[in-house]
């Protein structure tokens, strides 16, 4: 055996390296904040009054601002302007909001509802009468006293059961159901100023951050405004959005009529084999609103000669299926639908636009030969017979295609992202015009303090889809999806309120038909990428919902706009008023 004669004593680092992006390297000790890495690293984000800083990217994984980094390692700052950031900051906000209602009145409760497009959340407070303009004033008030305060948000892990105790207590009943979920035996909460709550995801550590908010009166409830990551320094001014709110509105009428007050009563109603009801009573109301709208075209159609119907909405809507069962509907009432596709009405390649990265946009309006599409809708509404384009997707050059000619009774279905913009048809007169917005607008959340975002549910919609349809994973989807977004601020969301009828094509179950698809396909999501950061947030709302089994996602009627991404449509195949060449 080897005699060892020395053994040199190991040194204890009590430092620990930092790399930031752009090749910057800091040293601090060990345990040091992201927070206090962060702010030596970009003291100009760092303000006091108005601090930018969220949180950070520590080897590739989001972390909240207290977290203690105990090893070398990849930093990346999370400013306000950044998605995640803007969660965070919403998150804590909403924290600092529940917690002044509490102190106010001790036996109120506020929920937090729909989101308003220009940067706000629709609250109402309950077990007491709607919040007055003093009483308003109040809150806010004590709001920014607290603020002020920089009082600290504590972070700790209780059991299952001491965390339903608490709750319970507190008669939050949405909490206690949901809980019921839980299959891990803890549970992260979230503390300020001695009052306790759980939302999932990460939070500021004190309340300085939160300097940018207002308070809005709005019909029986109030606007808590937030920041917008476009410009996160100043609020600005929140414009009338009627018939958005009266369809948010809607889905809430809807989901009390169905008993699904939140995410732990839509998984009392799964796990109780009661989910074959909910789904036909949720398609049936979007039957009934469909029906509505084809009811109201013909009207139209009789009284004002309207001969076109523009369809629009974002990404993963449901436009396809909404425009298919429209069609039955409108044929159920002796209007033969013509369907026109936007997309044969291309530039040429050479002439299509490209947007500030140099690339093709083909999502802008400049994208589509507006000229030759308005004079040909023209001829058609006049009875003339056209000879339609088409576009070769390959060689990106438009030639001609085959002739077509409305006959008697048929009315022009255009699906498109322009279809609210006036500028699309600006030769059309307007009297002649029904125009409809579809998207996902759902008023389900996790509890009353944990909102579910409408565009999560259209980013799972498309992840199920991609993946069956069109051989994308997970990853491709997530990492397309911010331009998506872009595409859809940029050419349909200001245009919204054009419409006619808005559908919202968000169903009460269609987050438990959509977590057993999704999910594997989320996990699938390499570690440490961008990617990965997104899929695991999808994640940590997903598993609070309990999946439907095999037996109960068969309950999902073939015709549903929900087979659209998981599959099995039976209108997948049906193309209604196919054009007709002329005779």
């Amino acid at each position: 055996m080897a005699h060892i004669d020395y053994i040199k004593p190991t040194t204890v680092r009590e430092n620990v390296v930092v790399s930031l992006p752009d090749n910057n390297v800091l040293e601090g000790p060990i345990g040091a904040t992201v927070e206090a890495f962060l702010e030596a690293a970009y003291p100009e984000a760092a303000a006091k009054e108005l601090s930018l800083l969220m949180g950070g990217i520590v080897d590739g994984r989001l972390r909240e601002l207290a977290f203690p980094i105990t090893r070398d390692s990849s930093l990346a700052p999370v400013f306000l302007t950044n998605s995640d950031g803007g969660r965070i900051y919403r998150r804590s906000l909403i924290m600092l909001m529940a917690t002044a209602v509490s102190e106010l009145w001790p036996e109120a409760k506020v929920n937090v509802g729909y989101a308003i497009p220009e940067g706000g959340f629709y609250c109402r407070v309950v077990n007491r009468d709607a919040l007055d303009e003093t009483e308003l004033k109040a809150l806010d008030d004590r709001m920014r006293e607290i603020v002020e305060a920089n009082e600290p948000i504590t972070k700790r892990v209780a059991s299952r059961d001491e965390a339903t105790k608490l709750f319970a207590n507190r008669n939050d009943e949405d909490k206690v159901r949901l809980l019921e979920q839980r299959t891990r035996n803890d549970l992260t909460l979230y503390g300020l100023r001695g009052r306790e709550d759980y939302y999932y995801g990460y939070m500021l550590p004190s309340t300085r951050y939160l300097h940018t908010f207002r308070l809005i009166q709005a019909s029986d409830g109030f606007i808590l405004q937030y920041p917008r990551k476009e410009v996160p320094s100043d609020l600005s001014p929140i414009p009338g959005f009627g018939k958005l709110v009266r369809v948010f509105q809607q889905a809430e009428n809807w989901l009390n009529r169905l008993g699904v007050e939140d995410i732990g009563r839509l998984n009392q109603i799964v796990r109780q084999d009661r989910a074959h009801e909910l789904i036909l009573v949720a398609e049936a109301l979007h039957e009934q609103h469909i029906a509505q709208i084809a009811t109201e075209i013909c009207e139209r159609h009789e009284r004002q000669d309207v001969q076109l119907v523009l369809i629009a909405g974002p990404s993963s809507s449901g436009k396809t299926t909404f425009s298919k069962r429209l069609a039955i509907q409108l044929l159920a009432h002796g209007l033969r639908p013509f369907t026109l596709e936007m997309d044969m009405y291309f530039v040429d390649r050479e002439l299509t636009p490209r947007d500030p990265n140099g690339d093709y946009d083909f999502e802008s309006l400049k994208a589509i030969n507006l000229p030759l599409f308005n004079k040909q809708l023209l001829q058609l509404m006049a009875g003339e017979e056209i000879r339609l384009p088409r576009f070769d997707f390959v060689k990106g050059k438009s030639s001609e295609g085959s002739l077509a000619r409305l006959q008697k009774n048929q009315i022009i279905i255009v699906e498109g992202i322009h279809g609210l913009n006036s500028n699309l048809v600006p030769d059309i007169p307007s009297h002649k015009i029904y125009r409809i917005y579809v998207s996902a607008l759902t008023q389900l959340n996790t509890d009353s303090h944990n909102r579910i975002p409408t565009t999560d549910v259209r980013l799972l919609r498309r992840i199920v889809r991609d993946a069956q349809h069109r051989g994308y994973t997970a990853t491709d989807t997530l990492l397309r999806w911010q331009s998506v977004r872009r595409g859809e601020k940029e050419n349909i969301f200001p245009y919204q309120e054009n419409a006619d009828a808005m559908f919202n094509s968000a169903l009460a179950y269609e987050l438990a038909a959509l977590r057993p698809l999704a999910e594997p396909l989320l996990l699938q999501v390499e570690p440490a990428t961008p990617a990965h950061i997104e899929a695991n947030r999808l994640l940590s709302f997903l598993r609070w919902v309990h999946p439907l089994s095999l037996s109960q996602q068969a309950n999902i009627p073939d015709t549903s706009l929900l087979r659209e991404f998981i599959g099995s449509s039976s209108l997948h195949e049906y193309h209604p008023g196919s054009i007709h060449a002329s005779d």
